[in-house]
């Protein structure tokens, strides 16, 4: 039996994916969360072994929850599920200690494969995601401007573009405003990216936030 965690902010989500897993006799839910602070508050008891992470669920942001859950549960496997397409996130995801990446408009026993798969000590990936993930390896190439900055750079650059201050920012992540500051001025660098409107509209164009 695998032992399944849901973090995902949409209630109808939750329910609708606890109906789904049911009817494998080898998958049982066994715990669920709408945000990031409850998560971080039920996992570290849990009985579960893969976890269903959704990208965008209110929180100081994936990438941090996946090195926090990497460092203190090292065994859970986290497999991300996200209405986002791949080609924006998953490298980044599976980098940071994602064990998988699925589409949520994958058919569900694509979904129960994932699971069975990564819970076994395997990878799912998309066959369009394994190719880009060899080419992540080869040196050289030209890379998008946000793919081009660190998972914290990148984080803050998200949260600039969905219209957030360096205040809200700094209160989110636990960092100081100065800190916050520095990292806009590496992404301003990095990106070529000069204005909070330029952020805001580069992130919506490359549909980087929900």
């Amino acid at each position: 039996m695998i032992h399944i965690f849901i973090a995902d902010d949409h209630e109808v989500v939750r329910e609708g994916l606890k109906r789904i897993l049911s009817e494998y006799p080898d998958l049982k839910v066994v715990g669920e969360a709408p945000d990031a602070r409850s998560l971080m508050t039920q996992i570290w008891t849990s009985t579960a072994d893969v976890l269903l992470l959704d990208i965008t669920m209110p929180g100081p942001g994936f990438l941090d929850l996946l090195a926090r859950l990497s460092a203190r549960r090292p065994s859970l496997r986290t497999l991300i599920l996200s209405v986002h397409p791949e080609e924006h996130f998953a490298v980044r995801a599976l980098k940071a200690g994602a064990a998988g990446y699925v589409m949520k408009d994958h058919s569900s026993d694509e979904l129960a494969e994932a699971i069975r798969r990564v819970h076994s000590g395997g990878r799912f990936v998309s066959p369009a995601l394994a190719e880009k993930l060899v080419l992540e390896l080869q040196p050289g190439g030209e890379k998008a401007p946000h793919e081009r900055l660190t998972d914290r750079e990148y984080q803050i650059l998200c949260k600039l573009g969905s219209g957030k201050s360096v205040k809200q920012i700094a209160e989110e992540l636990s960092l100081s405003p100065k800190t916050v500051s520095t990292y806009r001025t590496r992404i301003i660098e990095k990106s070529g990216l000069k204005t909070n409107a330029d952020m805001i509209r580069y992130v919506i164009e490359n549909q980087l936030v929900g």
